[in-house]
């Protein structure tokens, strides 16, 4: 099949982006079961909602303190090797729980103590599978292959929950824990099956690789701490549909494992439909559009919270889906593109920090006001704090981000990358 180079599914042109994209099918269903299985192994436990943040919070500690050393590896080091090690060290924590939960050894402190452990894998992978994106399409292709990857993970969103409900349904929470640790493996296997001589090279830093000089190149950028700002709210507050979802409705609607799997799925459908839209609004990549979607994002949750019964919650969670989706997409790309190649990684490692190191804080927050005052009480605070956050973004910085589309600053670029070497 001829595949336009200028069209939505230009990425595919490259055979290691097919590679890649293949074994993240396995992977990211893998990932979204064992959310599901995980919150609901936590609830089982100890029918808490405060635990059930704070095992979230223990999930994202290690960001704070190893997102921005990943970033800094994958400016120095072969990016598939490291990726190679994190996915071994993610596959380890979802087979041992898996194993525990399958024998009825399971405590609540071993999930916390796994959860952690996977938690620091992912905060050194993200930042360097987000800069691999360049090496594997190139900087040309960098925006149209985060679309497409960011809708192979919500069409993971899409199943992953459905299958792990009904797998909890029927067989317990171990099997969608095994199957993760399987994924794992697969992606290893495509890994290693990359062709070397068909990555997009870029020459590695010399020496030590300063994360303070990725932090003063994003001080510099407007364009980019703004958008980070933005997202940091957005994601703190508002993106925590993996508590809403798990209180609402156990606390709110009374449904069981099934119903629950369902809700990812709903919301799977919004967010496959925004990544897909979000490959066709490459010219609309901008700070005001991230900060017009985020504003949007927060009143879509404030609506959710109001919904007065399961079916309308699960209808509106598309829309709340979309709007992630469409903003999220927009904020990575704009992110990997305006940055500099050579610091990309470090730059990325801080835009995870940002995105990320708020989840820590916000989720055994979360948990706890849900116990406090009420989940919808809690879930429409933290839709307004977001649409104001992103409001008061905008009229603190319109005048610095309100750019020309040729807006330049003064970096030195590498030679000419965009050709395999």
């Amino acid at each position: 099949m001829r595949i336009d180079e200028n069209g939505n599914w230009r990425s595919f042109r490259h055979r290691n982006f097919q590679i890649l994209f293949a074994a993240n099918v396995f992977s990211n269903i893998g990932s979204w079961a064992q959310r599901i299985a995980q919150d609901w192994l936590v609830l089982q436990l100890t029918h808490s909602g405060t635990d059930l943040g704070l095992v979230t919070a223990l999930q994202f500690v290690p960001v704070l303190f190893f997102s921005l050393h990943g970033g800094a590896l994958a400016d120095r080091f072969d990016k598939r090797k490291v990726l190679i090690m994190t996915n071994i060290g993610g596959g380890l924590t979802a087979g041992i729980l898996g194993l525990l939960v399958m024998t009825h050894q399971v405590k609540l402190w071993q999930v916390f103590v796994l959860a952690f452990l996977l938690g620091t894998a992912n905060a050194v992978d993200n930042p360097v599978r987000q800069s691999f994106n360049a090496e594997v399409v190139g900087h040309s292709d960098v925006g149209n292959a985060v679309s497409l990857n960011s809708a192979n993970f919500n069409a993971g969103r899409l199943v992953g929950p459905a299958i792990s409900g009904a797998a909890i349904a029927a067989f317990g929470t171990g099997p969608s824990f095994l199957y993760n640790a399987l994924s794992y493996v697969v992606v290893i296997i495509a890994l290693i099956n990359l062709r070397k001589s068909e990555f997009f090279t870029l020459p590695k830093s010399e020496g030590a690789t300063s994360i303070r000089e990725g932090l003063r190149y994003v001080k510099a950028r407007p364009d980019l701490y703004v958008v980070m700002i933005v997202v940091f709210f957005m994601a703190t507050f508002g993106l925590n549909f993996q508590i809403f979802n798990a209180l609402m409705a156990t606390r709110v609607f009374h449904r069981g494992a099934i119903s629950f799997g369902l809700l990812g799925t709903f919301l799977a459908i919004g967010s496959l439909s925004g990544a897909l839209m979000s490959a066709r609004l490459e010219k609309s990549r901008r700070p005001t559009f991230i900060i017009r979607g985020a504003t949007l994002f927060g009143l879509a949750i404030t609506v959710l919270a109001l919904t007065p019964t399961y079916l309308a919650y699960a209808i509106w969670l598309p829309v709340c889906g979309y709007l992630t989706l469409t903003t999220l997409i927009m904020a990575n790309t704009l992110i990997q593109i305006n940055s500099d190649p050579l610091l990309r990684g470090r730059i990325m490692g801080i835009y995870l920090l940002i995105f990320l190191g708020g989840a820590p804080i916000g989720s055994p927050l979360i948990g706890f006001m849900a116990e406090q005052i009420g989940v919808r009480a809690t879930m429409a605070g933290c839709g307004l704090i977001t649409s104001i956050a992103a409001s008061l973004a905008w009229l603190r910085y319109r005048h610095r981000i309100s750019v020309p589309d040729d807006f330049s600053i003064d970096v030195v670029l590498p030679p000419p990358y965009d050709n395999k070497g």
